[in-house]
């Protein structure tokens, strides 16, 4: 979708024109039918909903479409104007229109807020259809650009700073919904150095061999049943004060989970080419931050692997030594995200030394029957950082809700024969996974875990995506650099 910014000799043609409308205040200057139109309908600039009507302008008839924003001292305002953009673009995307134009004259909008809308109706606009070669005609995508009229001053600048944003969800969602025959570790690598190409990201990608000597027993015993073999992606982003420590993201990125020897069951198991949710959010976010040219030290890392069944899979009750030297009982094989977690955290400690460390992992299915689809699960061992995502992921609309940790669950997860085991037991999984991986945080080191499980894929379309790929994690990351490393 492109974003053009226009002049008022550049419209004349033009057979799609939309407006924004505060609540019972229509935009000024349009057609008395128009007016009339939209009171027969009801239409009074509600959040959520659009009016459409046709008239006649320059002896040609142009389609008008009126999304409300609702009142304008709401507190949500901005993102209800994203919303309004969003849904306009999920209204006309496969209308036959290619062009719109978003007449923004005389709205009252800041140049925030304007670009909020045009924000809405890119991260809306995403589709991924190189797949489907039999799609009917009327269903197809046809809107490819929208021109901005009248936009606030300010509007163009504030613009490409939500572009690189949009760019940065687009990848994280074109990750996450190639299927594992197209998207396995070395694959995830080559996408993410073609996307970065040209800018300032430094990339290092660690192999087998690598790992191996860096004993990350962990990781490895995972990746064994594969034959895709398994990377670590570490992408650098230095925008901020030289010699400043970096925050440090880290995500899990299983390209396929079978479940290993632990096989899970059929039905449902086509999902799991998206259990690289994490890697997927870091992977976006290390784009969009180089894409605006954050002013902040960022380290991503990508933990690369495969969970498959092989006759050299991982079995239950092996143990494995993790990079940190702790040794950990394989209850069950498909417990496998936290192990190859566990590795990239030592490694991000021991090469980095991190201001603090955030996680993201499709990591259990616990967390989706604890919250839903509403929220990611929150755990920290920092009131600090843990208040900061918060406020982060209120802001950006990617929720997050804290859930506790304790040594009351931590004991929960002691083996009789290693220093821990990868799974307790049937009740509380989200918190001892938690607990699993705190065991790995160096001691004073702020670490926070986001169990992103039940956010990375929906169902149904929501307000800024369509059935499918969420991009979820990426606009909570970008937040949090923008409020507290960019300051």
């Amino acid at each position: 979708m492109q974003i053009q910014f226009l002049d008022t000799h550049s419209v004349s043609s033009a057979r799609l024109v939309a407006y924004l409308a505060n609540q019972d205040a229509l935009p000024a200057g349009i057609e008395s039918v128009l007016v009339e139109g939209a009171g027969i309908s009801r239409f009074s600039g509600k959040a959520g909903q659009i009016f459409e009507g046709f008239v006649e302008r320059g002896g040609k008839v142009t389609r008008v479409a009126i999304a409300g924003v609702g009142a304008a001292s709401a507190k949500d305002r901005r993102s209800v104007i994203e919303r309004a953009g969003a849904g306009l673009v999920a209204k006309y995307l496969a209308s036959g229109e290619s062009e719109m134009v978003l007449d923004l004259t005389g709205c009252g909008f800041s140049a925030a807020e304007a670009a909020s809308a045009l924000l809405g109706a890119r991260l809306r606009a995403w589709r991924h259809d190189i797949y489907r070669t039999t799609l009917a005609k009327e269903k197809k995508a046809t809107l490819k650009s929208i021109g901005v009229l009248g936009a606030p001053d300010g509007t163009e600048a504030q613009w490409e700073i939500e572009a690189a944003l949009a760019e940065g969800v687009a990848f994280t969602k074109e990750l996450v919904t190639e299927p594992g025959n197209a998207l396995f570790p070395d694959s995830f690598v080559e996408r993410c150095r073609d996307r970065l190409a040209g800018t300032e990201m430094k990339l290092r990608v660690l192999d087998e061999k690598e790992m191996q000597e860096m004993g990350m027993g962990a990781l490895l015993g995972v990746a064994q049943g594969s034959a895709r073999r398994p990377r670590m992606l570490i992408m650098e982003w230095l925008g901020g004060k030289q010699g400043e420590k970096p925050m440090a993201f880290i995500g899990k990125g299983v390209t396929f989970d079978s479940g290993g020897i632990s096989l899970k069951p059929g039905g449902g198991m086509e999902d799991m080419k998206w259990d690289m949710g994490g890697a997927g959010a870091v992977a976006g976010t290390m784009l969009a931050l180089a894409r605006r040219k954050a002013k902040a030290n960022v380290i991503g890392v990508c933990g690369l692997v495969e969970n498959m069944p092989d006759g050299n899979a991982q079995r239950p009750g092996d143990v494995v030594t993790s990079m940190s030297g702790q040794t950990i009982e394989v209850i069950n094989t498909d417990a496998e995200g936290r192990l190859v977690l566990c590795d990239a955290m030592t490694y991000v400690q021991r090469e980095f030394d991190p201001a603090a460390i955030i996680d993201l992992a499709t990591l259990t299915g616990a967390i989706i029957v604890s919250l839903g689809h509403e929220h990611a699960g929150l755990f920290s061992n920092d009131d600090d950082l843990a208040g900061k995502l918060d406020f982060a992921g209120n802001q950006s609309g990617d929720k997050l809700w804290r859930l506790p940790l304790s040594p009351a669950y931590n004991k929960l997860i002691d083996s009789p024969i290693a220093d821990m085991k990868n799974v307790g037991p049937r009740f509380g999984g989200s918190i001892t996974a938690g607990q699993f991986l705190q065991r790995f945080v160096d001691k004073g080191r702020p670490w926070a875990h986001l169990d992103i499980a039940g956010m990375v894929w929906a169902d149904k379309p929501g307000a800024t995506w369509d059935k499918g790929a969420t991009g979820y994690g990426v606009r909570l990351l970008d937040r949090f650099v923008r409020e507290n490393l960019e300051g």
